[in-house]
């Protein structure tokens, strides 16, 4: 559906329009699209929370000192790279329930370690992604499962290991412990990787998350859809107040009929007719929505997943792909980032369907939602380091 816009009326938060899209530059066509209030509000601290994510990794990294810490220096060092803005020490002063300051007086310097609070959430979440590594085994598959060589270089899963679950040691716990599916190889280029497929899986083993979806929808008591039209259909969610041109949703109603090649099937198009190039786009909305469905939180950066574009035969840009479809994902440019939610995943700023990963990780979120507030104990204010 590469002929739409979305243009904002900002009389209310969700009182926007979908209309047909004229021609306009990509930064152009990302500055257009409708915000949702919803989703911006989560990006705000979120932003903010893959920050905290990189400095806790940092002081984990350090298994020398009991408890983990690293020096303000070091971290002040890194300010840049981290983008802490207004340097390490008055972020992490922003969130006093994640990073503790200390000063120790035999190195004559400041230190930053994790809140007994924090070290906990974290010891969650590795027990939870440990617990979880059947499922990860599965979603690995998966993603190479859609790849039309049936394999992935070793850096692109790299770049989402921590959105699909994966322990920080896959290599070693998940792909080598996994003879009989994974198998490393060296790549065309010099300390280059890459991950292949090489169990047999039979047509049809994998069901897409859509293809449930589309089951689940026919089975409802209540079930007022048509179950031929619903075939190739996906879920599409508007917010409250969205207002759809008649255009857009004829358009949309002649793209859910488009028949096209599931997110599992093997690519065989090659038409570049009208009709075909409309059957690759929908496929690769397949795909993208797959992808989502396969992680954590049912998002991922859009730089991270234009990584697997070749991979999986996509042969279009990611955000306009995005941007194309506001029923089915929402893309946000908080935090210099551009962030792609799967939008049947969310109500109110939350996952409807939770996984044990996912839970521990909001509580960190939820930690850094909570800033300054209710910092009752005297003593647990980060010492004035300056």
């Amino acid at each position: 559906m590469r002929t739409y816009t979305i243009k904002s009326l900002f009389k209310h938060p969700f009182a926007f329009s979908i209309t047909i899209r004229s021609k306009t530059t990509s930064a152009q066509y990302v500055a257009s699209r409708a915000r949702d209030a919803t989703f911006e509000k989560l990006m705000d601290k979120y932003k903010n929370f893959v920050k905290v994510i990189a400095i806790q990794d940092l002081i984990l990294s350090n298994p020398n000192k009991t408890p983990p810490c690293i020096s303000l220096d070091f971290l002040s060092k890194l300010s840049q790279k981290l983008h802490l803005n207004r340097g390490a020490p008055s972020f992490l002063r922003k969130y006093p329930h994640i990073f503790h300051i200390f000063y120790d007086p035999t190195k004559s310097q400041a230190f930053c370690r994790l809140t007994g609070t924090a070290l906990e959430i974290s010891r969650k979440e590795e027990e939870a992604v440990n617990a979880s590594l059947p499922l990860v085994a599965d979603r690995l598959v998966r993603l190479l499962f859609m790849s039309t060589s049936k394999s992935l270089p070793l850096r692109a899963v790299f770049k989402v290991w921590r959105e699909l679950g994966l322990p920080d040691d896959f290599e070693d716990s998940v792909i080598v412990k996994n003879p009989n599916l994974f198998r490393l190889c060296d790549g065309n280029e010099p300390s280059t990787h890459v991950l292949k497929l090489v169990g047999e899986f039979p047509d049809n083993h994998f069901t897409a998350a859509v293809e449930n979806w589309r089951v689940t929808e026919c089975c409802r008591e209540d079930c007022s859809v048509d179950r031929m039209g619903i075939r190739y259909s996906f879920k599409h969610v508007y917010p409250p107040g969205m207002r759809l041109s008649k255009s857009f949703r004829a358009k949309v109603k002649e793209w859910q009929s488009l028949p096209y090649l599931g997110p599992y099937e093997d690519l065989t198009e090659k038409k570049k007719t009208k009709a075909g190039l409309k059957r690759l786009e929908k496929r690769a909305v397949a795909i993208v929505h797959e992808f989502l469905s396969l992680t954590v939180e049912k998002m991922v950066e859009v730089e991270k997943i234009s990584h697997f574009r070749n991979c999986f035969g996509i042969d279009m840009n990611m955000r306009d792909l995005f941007l194309d479809h506001p029923g089915m994902f929402y893309l946000s440019i908080k935090g210099k980032r551009h962030t792609v939610f799967l939008r049947e995943a969310y109500e109110r700023g939350r996952l409807i369907d939770p996984n044990p990963v996912y839970d521990v990780r909001r509580k960190l979120l939820d930690l850094v939602f909570l800033g300054r507030h209710d910092m009752l104990e005297s003593g647990s204010e980060n010492e004035n380091v300056g």
